[in-house]
């Protein structure tokens, strides 16, 4: 197991990592909307949220030399279903033809009261 680190995306606000690497394939942490480099939530609506957690998303992608069409599946957590279609706006425009696997569900809390957190796992391809 190979443990994953970048500094352009949030640190682990707990006893976890960013990712970890395990036969070929990444499984991140959620990601929350942290701003990295200020280690705060900054945005509050659902699209400058849900804009944040893929920009981070998109830095752990980084260190593996992957991108989008590496993701195979995410899970998506929002604390409103009501705000699936804004959500869903901005996840999509981050993907090209390539969608991976998803499932997304309403939660009653997420950490630091956030409107949004999405997982991934995605293959490894070097």
């Amino acid at each position: 197991m190979k443990k994953i680190e970048t500094a352009k995306a949030p640190s682990a606000i707990g006893p976890y990592v960013q990712g970890n690497i395990v036969n070929g394939l990444l499984f991140s942490s959620g990601q929350i909307p942290i701003n990295p480099a200020t280690g705060e939530v900054e945005e509050t609506s659902i699209e400058k949220q849900t804009k944040q957690v893929m920009e981070n998303i998109k830095a752990i992608l980084a260190t593996i030399d992957g991108d989008f069409d590496s993701i195979v599946k995410t899970t998506c957590f929002l604390s409103d279903m009501e705000n699936f279609g804004i959500f869903n706006e901005v996840y999509g425009s981050y993907f090209t033809d390539k969608l991976p696997a998803r499932s997304c569900v309403e939660v009653a809390r997420l950490p630091k009261d956030v409107l949004v957190e999405v997982e991934l796992i995605a293959e490894v391809k070097n």
